[in-house]
C-alpha cells in the first residue's frame, strides 16, 4: 500500500509516495538522496541515523515515515546555510573530530539539538548529549572540544 506523506524536509516541503511502514532513514537516502544520516544497528543503540525532528534529535532508522507527516526534519545536510558551515561543522574540521566519520552525521544532530537550546553547555552536558552514540575511533575529547567551540562562536556570533 502507497502513501502520500508530506513533510519539510531541510526548510523545503516534499512529498513522498511511499509504504507509510518504510524507515524515515530508508526514505532520506533512498527516495530524497539524503545520504549523510548512516544505518548503523538499526535498533536505536548507535546514533548514526539521528535527524532533528522538530527540533529534537531522533533515531530515523526505526521510526516509520508515516509518523513524520507534517514535521520538520533536518539532516546533516540541513546543518548549513546558503553554503556557509553551520559552526559545528567548522569546529568540527578545525579540532579534527572524526576519524572513519561514520558516527559524525549522528554526533553533529545531537550536538546542534544541544547549542539550540544552551551555546554554553558544561562538559558533562556535552557528555550527556552525546551519550547515546556509538563510536569506536576514540574522538571523543576531540569532539568534545569542538562542541565546546561551536557553541563559544554560536554564542559571539563569530563563524
Amino acid at each position: 500500500m502507497t502513501d502520500r506523506i508530506e513533510f519539510t524536509i531541510n526548510g523545503r516541503p516534499v512529498a513522498v509516495d511511499t509504504d507509510g511502514s518504510k524507515p524515515l532513514l530508508s526514505v532520506l537516502r533512498e527516495d530524497l538522496g539524503l545520504p549523510g544520516s548512516k544505518f548503523g544497528c538499526g535498533t536505536e543503540q548507535c546514533g548514526a541515523c539521528m535527524v532533528l525532528i522538530d527540533g529534537a534529535p531522533e533515531h530515523s532508522c526505526s521510526r516509520e515515515i508515516s509518523t513524520v507527516a507534517g514535521r520538520r526534519i533536518t539532516t546533516v545536510e540541513g546543518l548549513s546555510s546558503n553554503g556557509a558551515r553551520h559552526p559545528l561543522q567548522q569546529a568540527f574540521l578545525d579540532e579534527q573530530a572524526g576519524q572513519c566519520g561514520y558516527c559524525l552525521s549522528g554526533i553533529l544532530i545531537s550536538a546542534a539539538a544541544l547549542l539550540a537550546r544552551n551555546s554554553e553547555p558544561s562538559r558533562a552536558e556535552i557528555v550527556a548529549a552525546l551519550d547515546p552514540h556509538l563510536c569506536r575511533c576514540g574522538i571523543h575529547n576531540r569532539v568534545i572540544r569542538a562542541v565546546q567551540k561551536a557553541g563559544a562562536a554560536m554564542s559571539t556570533g563569530r563563524p
